[in-house]
């Protein structure tokens, strides 16, 4: 099994999705105007202190939990269930999910902002109003997450596609499967034969998948993985 997460499962935690009613791009439409490759390492610093305190206060939800239980009891029966996510919040970590492909980075880490920087990732400093500098180089450091415009790590590339290749069960949650690399996710595992199954607050982009179960992914994923 391999299951792709989106902001919609981090909604219940207090986290809010980027597009849609409060969204983080509805609300601030020049946010994602700021989180752009080149962006001056300042500015992201200080948009990414804000995120950090958000998603701090934030806590594992039903939905990361379950999933975090279920991937247990199905290695316990010679199964696997790689959980692959686009969100940077850590929380499928935190409900003690193993293995955790994070497409877009991790916001309580920070790497150096300068390109080909060989200096290694480090975990979020203290609440400090500016970038320190690297360890290795001295340039600023940044939240190491994925920006608009910036390529997916190689690794968590690589990862998430061996994973579809022997996927038997494809499940999308809190998320459209719209958007690349979502979308693409959905057609190879069609591809693999795997049963897909999309699991969202609506329909939208269902049309790619078998099957499309609405609601909340809370109140959703405690029962179908049960």
């Amino acid at each position: 099994m391999v299951v792709l997460t989106g902001a919609g499962i981090s909604v219940a935690s207090g986290l809010r999705t980027y597009r849609g009613p409060r969204g983080l791009w509805t609300e601030d439409p020049k946010l994602a105007g700021e989180l752009v490759a080149g962006v001056d390492p300042q500015a992201l610093w200080t948009v990414a202190r804000a995120w950090r305190s958000e998603v701090a206060r934030a806590q594992p939800s039903a939905a990361h939990r379950a999933l975090a239980a279920y991937q247990s009891s199905l290695a316990a029966e010679g199964g696997t269930c790689t959980v692959v996510t686009q969100n940077v919040d850590g929380l499928h970590e935190r409900a003690g999910t193993e293995g955790v492909i994070a497409l877009h980075g991790a916001l309580s880490k920070n790497r150096c902002s300068r390109p080909g920087c060989e200096g290694q990732a480090v975990a979020s400093l203290d609440d400090v109003p500016a970038p320190p500098p690297c360890a290795a180089c001295g340039a600023p450091l940044r939240p190491d997450i994925v920006l608009f415009e910036e390529p997916l790590g190689a690794l968590e590339e690589w990862s998430a596609k061996k994973a579809l290749r022997d996927v038997e069960l494809f499940v999308a949650i809190g998320t459209s499967g719209t958007v690349s690399p979502a979308s693409n996710f959905v057609r190879a595992a069609a591809y693999a034969g795997a049963h897909t199954l999309l699991i969202n607050l609506d329909a939208n982009g269902g049309s790619t998948f078998d099957e499309v179960v609405m609601g909340d992914a809370e109140v959703l994923v405690p029962e179908l993985f049960a």
